[in-house]
């Protein structure tokens, strides 16, 4: 574990790479970071996809965004 001037730390645990210790770094940020990574993942999505825009009848999803996790039997 890294800190950094701002108490803040980096972890390199495996365990922080969960989609739910991804889920909990989100929901730290500030509004206005989350919407620059959205804007950061836009524009990387369209770099690799520049055909990306050019999809069509796109639908919206009802409700809520789930995170899902596979377990292991």
């Amino acid at each position: 574990m890294v800190y950094d001037s701002l108490n803040a730390y980096i972890s390199h645990s495996w365990d922080e790479e969960t989609p739910e210790g991804k889920a909990r770094w989100f929901q730290s940020l500030t509004l206005a970071e989350r919407m620059d990574m959205l804007c950061w993942f836009t524009d990387m999505i369209l770099t690799v996809n520049p055909k990306m825009m050019e999809q069509k009848d796109a639908q919206p999803i009802a409700g809520r965004v789930l995170v899902l996790t596979k377990t292991s039997s």
